[in-house]
């Protein structure tokens, strides 16, 4: 037997024991497995912290939750293709983060419909924080974009990094993870451009004009007006709906999105009339409202 052979046997009596694997290649694979998965957390680690360095304002105190949000990636709800290469520049292999900053005594309920909609179109790493300037921040307020998921230590896994981050500030805001952006500030703008990831505007001018100012009515009229402003929004509502089944025509958008949230977080749902009724049940039936629903539970 030459020594090739014996060595070959040798290796065989140690990895093989009645066909089973040599514990000790087990108790080392499973030592690799091990090493890899603190290494993934070092680098998930790394990555947030130079996340921190490129947007100052996201000095993170508690992390609360994060998940991988979908396995599906095509959305049955909007229409239209978006490329994030396109939108967000080319991935360099670190993850693409949109960080956002919220004040929890003005919850963003379209960010959290939007959040759903992005979960079902990407693989979406989310988290939430909670900034020292804060306390006492409700238990729903810290789940709102879903479990902590057992992957979420693997960023290479996500194609989106999604992190709320409950702040003192006047205005909502919202950062990406490049240098030559400036912050977008109010919810309305950030909806606009997180819409964006998911569907382009229409095509048509007077459609894109019509999806802008039902946008604009909702943020400015309906969640910021006084009682004779939103009864005014809310009988437009129901002569627009009497003709179309969604806001801007015949296809979900974002102004049915932003109005849906406004007359939510206005307390108008129950006063609304018939055609406001059947569309909140509209809305609701597409399965993406429930976590701005339970947010003012």
């Amino acid at each position: 037997m030459s020594m090739y052979q014996q060595g070959n046997s040798c290796t065989s009596e140690h990895a093989l024991q009645n066909g089973e694997v040599d514990p000790a290649v087990k108790a080392l694979e499973a030592r690799q497995d091990e090493i890899m998965r603190k290494l993934y957390e070092l680098k998930a680690a790394v990555e947030g912290l130079a996340k921190t360095v490129t947007t100052p304002d996201a000095d993170l105190d508690l992390t609360v939750s994060s998940s991988l949000s979908s396995q599906s990636f095509s959305s049955t709800t909007l229409k239209g293709t978006t490329d994030l290469d396109t939108l967000l520049g080319k991935d360099q292999g670190a993850l693409r983060d949109i960080v956002v900053n919220a004040n929890p005594a003005q919850p963003p309920l379209t960010l959290l419909v939007l959040h759903s909609l992005l979960s079902q179109r990407y693989r979406v790493l989310s988290t939430v924080h909670v900034h020292s300037s804060v306390s006492n921040v409700p238990p729903q307020l810290l789940s709102c974009l879903g479990p902590r998921h057992a992957d979420s230590y693997a960023r290479h896994m996500f194609q989106l990094g999604f992190t709320l981050i409950w702040k003192d500030v006047p205005k909502l805001e919202m950062k990406f993870s490049i240098q030559n952006m400036c912050p977008i500030k109010g919810e309305a703008s950030v909806a606009r451009f997180l819409f964006k990831l998911l569907a382009p505007y229409p095509s048509d001018p007077a459609l894109a004009t019509l999806v802008d100012s039902w946008v604009d009515t909702a943020f400015f009229q309906l969640a910021e007006g006084s009682a004779k402003e939103r009864a005014t929004v809310l009988r437009a509502l129901n002569s627009a709906l009497g003709r179309n089944p969604w806001l801007a025509g015949p296809e979900f958008s974002l102004a049915d999105i932003a109005c849906y949230c406004c007359v939510l977080q206005s307390g108008s749902m129950s006063s609304a009339p018939t055609n406001v009724q059947r569309w909140l049940k509209s809305c609701e039936n597409l399965g993406h409202f429930g976590p701005a629903k339970l947010l003012l539970q």
